[in-house]
């Protein structure tokens, strides 16, 4: 196959002949014509079983990029059910494990490779029943695939042809390390590795001489001018902290019509957020956090993914790998931890070929210089204003709080965690608590009185 003649025609329909006609018709109904980027880069190597590391920024489609290698080989090797497990995907969330698994199945429609996804929360005996009757290609995070691979006799990898490590560096941020080299140590040395990852650090750089063979093949599209996609349009807007709830009314009255994912600094947060916009603003929002019940997160999730329009509330546990479609706009409504947190969250919207989406993060007057740092990592935000925000939803928290024991309690661990993030915040010279007023902060959360704050005793209010 040649690169360039795939990257210039861009048609996934040069690929016939090459690849399983299935393949091709199942990517057809799932209206890809073309190839993005790193799809027609990687394609190739894999199609030679080479091992490969594949460098490209999230929403590049990279699912895609390994699982129509992964399942050509499969059938071209005539895989069974009998013959076990011929292709392990790692994944680094549960969310994001079955949104791989969700795109498989798609892929799967007129084939025959038994498949299963094995992830924490989930009942054991479904994964053993599962393993038992042999599943061809397995999506499982860390953790559960490796309990199974030390303790489930059923699980036969022996004849493992693809190991795919998915997100590398979310995995290794999340603490994986040991389970990675466990799992590795595990699997029979004879196959072909594909990892995938969107910074490719020192962490990534021993995983990879860990995992992959010699000299594997380094396909890089994270070298354009931005560290965002072009068809994204990003802006700040600069807020007063007690300003803060009319301006999330206001942003989300204006995006009803459109399908809006709202990032907040901590569980508590998207708590209280949740049950006033839901309950008390009849909004059309869902919400997801680490929290939350695996089932709770996993009908979020489907929800939103099939919802034409409304709000997702949720922490960074949304902020990478999930390929939600169509979301409109991301709103930073509480500040990220760095310039690639902020990456990682925009990157939910302006996903695939030729997509657009809108972002922005909201800041308090002392926190524009984080603009600045932004510029450094390439990325250029223009600056917006909203008109002033209406009074009427703050008096209605405000009367809430006061009235209403559940909401006040809500509001109040919302409060606390609110400065809890800021007083840890990484960037402290930027996102400083010590520059905020605290009874001006506490009105954001519905209080005319400020609550007894224990950990900031020494902070004036």
């Amino acid at each position: 196959m040649d690169v360039e003649a795939l990257l210039s025609n861009c048609n996934f329909s040069m690929l016939e002949g090459k690849v399983d006609s299935r393949i091709l018709k199942s990517v057809k109904c799932m209206g890809f014509v073309k190839p993005t980027r790193i799809q027609a880069e990687v394609l190739p190597h894999l199609m030679l079983g080479k091992d490969v590391i594949g460098a490209a920024k999230t929403g590049s489609g990279k699912t895609l990029a390994f699982l129509i290698p992964v399942v050509d080989k499969l059938l071209k090797l005539g895989f069974t059910k009998k013959l076990g497990t011929g292709c392990i995907i790692l994944s680094p969330t549960r969310e994001l494990a079955l949104q791989t698994y969700t795109v498989l199945k798609k892929l799967l429609t007129e084939i025959d490779l038994s498949h299963c996804l094995i992830v924490g929360g989930e009942k054991k005996v479904k994964d053993i029943l599962a393993l038992q009757r042999g599943s061809n290609i397995v999506v499982s995070t860390p953790g559960r695939l490796l309990d199974h691979l030390q303790n489930t006799e059923s699980f036969r990898c022996y004849n493992l042809k693809c190991l795919v490590v998915d997100e590398a560096d979310k995995l290794l941020e999340a603490g994986f390390e040991k389970h990675i080299t466990g799992i590795i140590s595990l699997l029979p040395s004879k196959r072909q590795t594909l990892l995938f990852s969107a910074t490719i650090d020192n962490k990534v750089k021993s995983l990879v001489k860990l995992a992959l063979h010699a000299n594997p093949v380094l396909v890089s599209v994270n070298e354009d001018r931005q560290s965002t996609v072009t068809g994204l349009q990003q802006g700040y807007c600069i807020c007063p902290v007690e300003k803060r709830i009319p301006w999330l009314y206001k942003m989300l009255k204006k995006t009803k019509k459109l399908k809006v994912m709202v990032f907040f600094s901590s569980c508590k947060s998207v708590d209280f957020h949740y049950d006033f916009f839901k309950i008390h603003c009849r909004a059309a929002v869902l919400s997801i956090h680490g929290k939350q019940s695996q089932s709770r997160r996993k009908e979020a999730y489907q929800k939103f993914v099939e919802a034409g329009n409304g709000a997702l509330f949720c922490t960074d546990v949304a902020a990478r790998g999930l390929d939600i479609p169509s979301v409109d706009w991301i709103v930073q409504y509480d500040p990220p931890t760095d310039p690639k947190e902020y990456i990682h969250r925009v990157g939910r919207t302006a996903r695939g070929l030729n997509q657009k989406g809108s972002a922005v993060i909201l800041l308090r007057p002392e926190e524009e210089e984080f603009i600045k740092y932004l510029r450094k990592e390439k990325v250029y935000l223009d600056k917006y204003s909203f008109g002033d925000p209406p009074n009427e939803v703050q008096d209605m928290l405000e009367d809430l709080v006061t009235k209403n024991g559940v909401v006040k309690t809500l509001a109040r661990k919302a409060y606390l965690s609110f400065l809890r993030c800021y007083k840890t915040h990484p960037m402290k010279k930027i996102f400083n608590i010590q520059t905020m007023d605290l009874k001006l902060a506490a009105k954001a959360f519905g209080f005319l009185e400020q609550p007894d704050v224990d950990f900031l005793k020494s902070q004036k209010s």
